[in-house]
């Protein structure tokens, strides 16, 4: 583990842009495999992302362009679960 992303200095400055960070270490003794929390879904996150073609490199000149496209990325990921409810709960 990096030592640079533990610290009163790195939980101010990531505090200061609005964000929680949270270090999740390794056990002091591991012995085969070990799932570390809440790592799997921002791993899940990414692997949604990337089935977005104009996300998978980096053709933007604008950060704001790139933070759209990762919104409507994820609306239209999270539009399908809510239209499948509703479609379920029109069925009955």
């Amino acid at each position: 583990m990096r030592a640079s992303y533990i610290g009163e200095k790195t939980a101010q400055a990531a505090e200061g842009e609005g964000i929680r960070l949270e270090v999740i270490k390794l056990p002091d003794v591991k012995k085969g495999f070990v799932l570390l929390p809440g790592r799997w879904v921002v791993e899940r996150s990414f692997g949604w992302a990337a089935r977005f073609r104009r996300l998978a490199r980096d053709y933007e000149r604008l950060p704001e362009i790139v933070i759209g496209l990762h919104f409507l990325a994820f609306a239209i990921l999270m539009a399908k679960p809510v239209a499948e409810t509703m479609l379920i709960v029109d069925s009955s």
